[in-house]
């Protein structure tokens, strides 16, 4: 996997948990502008899953296994569009906190992930 991009996605993810986690603070519904950074967090999760794909085809070897490896995966692209659509049927301040909550489980996904590749180097 790419270091930086796994970075990248998890202090994203970081930031979005914390801003809706601000919007569930003042109880206020997702808005317009919270699924802008939804769509940037899940286009860095689809990357991120292309890229594993790739390198998975190209004959890389996940240090702990291509099927976990793979399913981790899938479970950190549908993190936060779930939360999305779960948070467009939720229209209160608990919508905001699922995508909040959504988003921290990515950040934990992406340590996961980075472990399951195999740490430094992989």
């Amino acid at each position: 996997m790419i270091d930086a991009l796994t970075v990248a996605l998890g202090v994203t993810a970081l930031l979005l948990a914390a801003w809706c986690g601000f919007a569930t603070y003042r109880d206020q519904p997702t808005k317009d502008w919270h699924f802008i950074g939804m769509a940037v967090v899940a286009l860095l999760a689809i990357v991120q899953l292309v890229i594993g794909v790739v390198r998975l085809a190209g004959g890389a070897d996940p240090q702990q296994g291509v099927a976990i490896f793979v399913a981790y995966l899938i479970g950190s692209a549908l993190a936060v569009p779930v939360a999305a659509f779960m948070s467009l049927t939720e229209r209160t301040r608990w919508g905001s906190a699922t995508v909040s909550a959504a988003a921290v489980v990515l950040a934990v996904l992406e340590v996961r992930l980075y472990d399951i590749w195999g740490g430094v180097g992989g």
